[in-house]
């Protein structure tokens, strides 16, 4: 989700999270939600590697074949490093986009007083399947719109694992972290990489969507697939779908938070501009693909969640946000329960973009956390 578009991991830009938020973008309007060990051949060592600008890059993988048994041809992911990997190749994050976010956004969550710190870490941001930067179905040429295969989270995580190994020839990471939709992936990526890590920080994400997080999600899909402009996605202009972002907006924080945020003009001007831009500048089939992979999550591939527990071998902080309309906390905290995980329940009314309005509470204990062995 992005907030201003750091929706829900569903959200957008702003709309985030699910889903993806943008916290700068969150933090601005509430003063108004790998990492990987690289060979030193590869990636030469911290005295002779600046600091990583952050500049896009992408991963060419050729064919990524899907757990339906379809495949992405063509398939690559953008990814953005940050900091320098250590002489121990010990220090690499993997940290994967939000719903509808790009790498670009995460930006906003690297720095020294940050989510995560590029001076002490070696941090690799990827695009998530599906976001429109790397490989999508706006973007394929061979496979466009609706041809393209659908994706679930599983295979977001298998093609980013692609990246970690055979582009950075990364072994193991110190940590792999998300929000929203980054944490439904860093769930995952406990569950079907347990020993590629050290550490496991899911960020208002799940394990399993709940029956009121899919009345969401489907009714929000619904809202794409039924406005008069989206054509069963052969469309050549994409469709705005205002009433899909109406819907994210509506979820995004709680009632409370929207009334505290939302002065009569405020609202007359953000309700102007949701019903004119709807979900645009991203992809309506975009959306729609990282929305039912969202829909389909489902890191115990058809057993329970506490066997899917059984796997995890990381050390894993679970982080939720007790008044999430857009993820239902519960699949999460129970299964941090199932692990005797760390848990940061974030109790403040800003719902899904708890992790920005309260920043102050989650970037230290992620930092403590990181920090411990």
């Amino acid at each position: 989700m992005e907030v201003s578009r750091h929706r829900v991991e569903f959200a957008s830009s702003q709309r985030y999270t699910l889903i993806a938020m943008q916290k700068p973008a969150l933090r601005l309007a509430l003063s108004l939600i790998s990492c990987i060990a690289l060979t030193s051949a590869a990636f030469p060592s911290s005295a002779q590697k600046p600091i990583g600008d952050g500049q896009l890059q992408f991963a060419n993988l050729g064919v990524c074949k899907l757990v339906s048994g379809k495949q992405i041809d063509n398939c690559r992911l953008g990814y953005r490093t940050w900091g320098v990997l250590n002489a121990a190749h010990s220090n690499a994050i993997l940290f994967p986009t939000w719903f509808s976010g790009t790498s670009a956004q995460l930006a906003a969550e690297v720095g020294p007083n940050k989510l995560v710190d590029p001076t002490k870490y070696f941090i690799v941001t990827i695009d998530a399947l599906g976001d429109g930067v790397s490989s999508s179905p706006s973007n394929s040429t061979s496979q466009h719109g609706p041809l393209f295969p659908a994706i679930t989270i599983h295979d977001m995580v298998n093609a980013e694992y692609r990246l970690a190994t055979e582009t950075l020839h990364l072994t193991h990471v110190h940590a792999v972290m998300g929000i929203s939709m980054g944490g439904f992936q860093t769930f995952e990526w406990m569950v079907d990489y347990p020993t590629f890590m050290d550490q496991a920080i899911p960020i208002v994400g799940s394990p399993r969507p709940t029956t009121r997080d899919l009345l969401l999600y489907r009714t929000d899909a619904d809202a794409i697939k039924t406005d008069p402009a989206f054509h069963n996605g052969f469309y050549t202009q994409p469709p705005a779908a205002p009433v899909a972002e109406l819907i994210w907006q509506l979820n995004l924080t709680t009632p409370a938070n929207f009334e505290h945020t939302h002065s009569p003009a405020v609202f007359k001007a953000d309700y102007k501009k949701w019903s004119t831009l709807g979900i645009l500048p991203f992809d309506a089939n975009d959306w729609i693909a990282q929305l039912e992979a969202c829909i389909h999550q489902d890191i115990g591939h058809g057993g329970t969640l506490r066997a899917a527990a059984r796997r995890v071998k990381a050390k894993v902080m679970v982080v939720s946000s007790a008044q999430d309309h857009m993820v239902y906390p519960q699949p999460a905290l129970s299964f941090a329960w199932f692990l005797k995980a760390k848990t940061l329940v974030l109790r403040g009314d800003c719902g899904h973009i708890a992790y920005g309005c309260e920043a102050s509470k989650l970037d230290p204990a992620v930092h403590a956390f990181l920090n411990t062995n």
